[in-house]
């Protein structure tokens, strides 16, 4: 894969679900809400000077957030950081760069 590059979508796995967790707090207090269900369900990664973790969520009912979580290198040793985010999204939009 070319750095740059968005790598296809897979299955949400027990890591995915742990950063997307780490970011529920910042989403919840943009949008002035609480996530009672938050189960990550897709991902995608892009390499750049870090990761780009974009992330479908299911927030409950037919309702999905999509989250852009941005993985400083493990040598600068910052945390997570929800760099933008979608909502009104559905169990079917694809999980694309935005």
């Amino acid at each position: 894969m070319m750095r740059g590059g968005l790598k296809p979508s897979k299955a949400a796995t027990a890591e995915t679900q742990q950063i997307a967790d780490q970011v529920k707090c910042q989403l919840e207090e943009k949008e002035n809400r609480q996530f009672p269900v938050f189960e990550a369900v897709e991902c995608r990664t892009q390499v750049v000077a870090g990761t780009n973790h974009f992330i479908k969520v299911h927030v409950g009912g037919d309702e999905y957030v999509h989250l852009r979580v941005f993985q400083s290198l493990p040598h600068e040793n910052k945390p997570l950081t929800l760099a933008d985010y979608q909502t009104n999204k559905t169990k079917d939009d694809e999980l694309e760069y935005f």
